[in-house]
């Protein structure tokens, strides 16, 4: 099994788990250069809340889209987000990446600004 099978499985594993609490999805994905996350509604179908290094208003805060600054800045931006739409509680899914560098910085802003997972 190579890297990226091994990370879709545990993204499978990991999503049936949060299907069965129905509450919101924080996603995250993540690549070389960019990282990106999503509040998804309880059924999945709706994006309530959206924030990636890719939007103009992030890139001009962060000098590199490709570090944890940047992380740690989407982070604070989707929380905000998702608070002024009404959802404070949610359950994290990292799409299967382990939990440290980047996701980890991501995931720690979201919880100082304000999301509870």
């Amino acid at each position: 099994m190579d890297k990226k099978e091994s990370r879709l499985k545990r993204s499978l594993k990991l999503r049936s788990k949060i299907k069965k609490l129905d509450i919101h999805r924080l996603t995250v994905y993540r690549t070389s250069q960019h990282i990106y996350a999503q509040v998804l509604s309880k059924d999945g179908l709706n994006t309530i809340a959206s924030a990636s290094t890719n939007q103009a208003d992030i890139k001009v805060a962060v000098k590199n889209t490709g570090n944890k600054n940047a992380a740690s800045e989407v982070g604070k931006i989707i929380a905000q987000r998702a608070v002024a739409a009404g959802v404070t509680k949610v359950a994290f899914d990292r799409s299967g990446f382990k939990y440290h560098g980047r996701v980890k910085a991501l995931a720690d802003a979201a919880r100082e600004a304000g999301l509870k997972f």
